[in-house]
């Protein structure tokens, strides 16, 4: 209830922030920092020297704008003056002289009489004058300013209404590299970068089908960042589809730096640990999503893309589970599963054991732990929270500190701090091993390693209070919790929570591909049935 509460009154205050100019900015209406910067209508002049002054008050006070005036090769008596805008730092220079300056100045004389071209010759210029690759006609101030902004050479020519985006993209980027969060042993050896057409090729790249669309919207009204949704006509559901349009159209932002901006402005649950939008690193796991029949949220600048729907299962299932065969990923799948539980129960479990449920444990068991507890000066409970406590700590440090130092913080610092701490007397052995134990466990789900922290000492805080009914109320909590979830309208504990039994075949184990017939039920309404056959090979 207090979910919904939430969400009603986030959405309500939002509308209050969009403009009515928000509509109608944008594929999605985002909203334009830039509509007007002409004065009025934001139109381009047909008249060059209006439109270069235009520019120049609108880019007064910056340096790296360059602006480069060029006399076009006419055949007339009067020449043709043009003028290029681009950024330096992202534009290709060697590009722009050779693709346009050279074909401007040397290339074929324009047709036409007086200082006004007519349509017919605006496409014999474009056809015949550039030799970019990708050229397109804009007729606005604000197309023209995202043109620059994208490492692209704006051209404005004397005469014309229109003026025209040629592509000059010449930016640093990263290359492509393997994974580094999401490690498998066998699969694709590449991940996003934080290049956006980088992204949606590495994505067209596996999905070689007409269907595959890019929508793309821009967000922040001062980052004015390109976000691109991908889906399969004919496989996503359209109402997902549409909910996230409404969605992303309702962001009212300054801002947009990484896709984990978008994440938190389009959650279902903003204040649960858990998300109900999913990431990944990797371009393969993409196209296994989009193909389902999920959203792909792709941001400029961040090598994380989004997922829509996301379901609690999906955290415990990797790229290989099915690259391999299915008893072996089966098996894995278990594994994880079993190792989420343990990490978080773990120091739950010690604490209620040796402070309230003693007869649970064998006598000699026992004894041992007694033994090892003597002349500790905290509790149970208070040592567990120290010792995690000092775990996350050296996490932190080891993950921020360069890698070759943090791997050697995070190692050795547990095994001195460890050692030290038993032999002063502070923590006992066994408790050591409970933690470490908790902290490999841990690592097994690496995706939802901050939510693992969080229950850990829920947990524990509840068994040091009840013991076993305190464990026992924080798992039906949790239970109810995870219960009440959704991703955009779909069960966040599907296919378990109800019970969808024909999407058991990828549930807790993985059933055969040449069983796998279904997409995730309500996932594809239009077109739920992936393989037409169901003999199994080699009969």
């Amino acid at each position: 209830m207090l979910r919904k509460i939430f969400r009603k009154i986030k959405y309500n205050s939002k509308k209050k922030h969009v403009s009515g100019a928000e509509s109608d900015a944008g594929s999605f209406g985002c909203v334009s920092s830039t509509a007007g910067a002409a004065g009025g209508s934001g139109e381009i002049s047909p008249y060059l020297y209006i439109n270069e002054k235009t520019l120049k008050s609108i880019f007064e006070g910056t340096d790296d704008i360059r602006f480069r005036n060029i006399t076009l090769n006419s055949g007339n008596s009067k020449p043709k003056n043009a003028m290029l805008v681009f950024i330096d730092g992202m534009a290709d220079i060697k590009v722009i002289t050779e693709a346009i300056v050279e074909p401007f100045l040397y290339g074929t004389a324009i047709a036409g009489e007086g200082s006004t071209l007519y349509n017919k010759d605006i496409e014999t210029f474009k056809q015949s004058m550039i030799s970019s690759g990708e050229i397109r006609e804009i007729t606005t101030f604000e197309d023209a300013l995202n043109g620059c902004f994208e490492g692209d050479t704006v051209l404005f020519v004397d005469g014309f209404k229109t003026a025209f985006i040629i592509s000059t993209k010449g930016y640093a980027m990263r290359t492509i590299m393997p994974p580094e969060d999401e490690v498998n042993v066998r699969g694709a050896k590449e991940s996003f970068v934080e290049t956006l057409r980088v992204n949606t090729s590495m994505i067209r790249r596996r999905i070689k089908n007409s269907n595959l669309k890019f929508e793309t919207v821009r967000l922040g009204k001062q980052t004015r960042t390109t976000v691109v949704v991908s889906y399969i006509t004919g496989i996503a559901d359209e109402k997902i589809v549409e909910e996230v349009r409404k969605r992303l159209k309702q962001i009212n932002i300054d801002a947009i730096l990484d896709s984990g901006y978008v994440e938190q402005l389009i959650d279902d649950a903003p204040f649960s640990i858990f998300e109900t939008v999913g990431h990944t690193e990797r371009p393969d796991v993409a196209a296994a999503k989009l193909l389902e029949g999920r959203i792909v949220i792709i941001i400029d600048g961040s090598p994380q893309v989004l997922t829509v729907p996301h379901l609690f299962l999906e955290v415990f299932q990797t790229p290989s589970d099915y690259y391999e065969k299915p008893v072996y990923s089966g098996v894995i799948r278990v594994l994880r599963i079993t190792a989420f539980f343990m990490t978080i129960l773990a120091p739950a479990m010690y604490v209620a054991l040796t402070t309230f449920h003693q007869e649970f444990l064998p006598s000699k068991l026992m004894i041992t732990m007694v033994k090892a507890r003597e002349g500790i000066p905290f509790s149970a409970f208070f040592e567990a929270l120290i010792m995690l406590f000092a775990f996350e700590i050296l996490k932190e440090a080891g993950l921020r500190l360069p890698k070759s130092i943090g791997q050697t913080i995070s190692i050795v610092g547990a095994l001195i701090m460890g050692e030290a701490a038993v032999s002063a007397g502070i923590v006992s052995a066994p408790l050591v091993i409970v933690i470490a134990f908790t902290a490999v466990s841990g690592f097994v789900v690496s995706f939802i390693n901050n939510q693992e922290f969080v229950l850990r000492i829920f947990f524990l805080i509840m068994a040091g209070v009840l013991g076993g009914y305190g464990i026992a109320i924080v798992l039906i909590l949790l239970l109810v919790h995870l219960v009440g979830l959704k991703s955009f309208g779909y069960c966040y504990m599907s296919p378990f929570m109800p019970m969808v039994g024909s999407d058991q075949k990828d549930g807790v184990i993985r059933a055969p591909l040449w069983l796998m017939r279904t997409r995730p039920k309500g996932l594809s309404k239009k077109n739920p049935v992936r393989e037409d056959t169901v003999i199994p090979p080699g009969d």
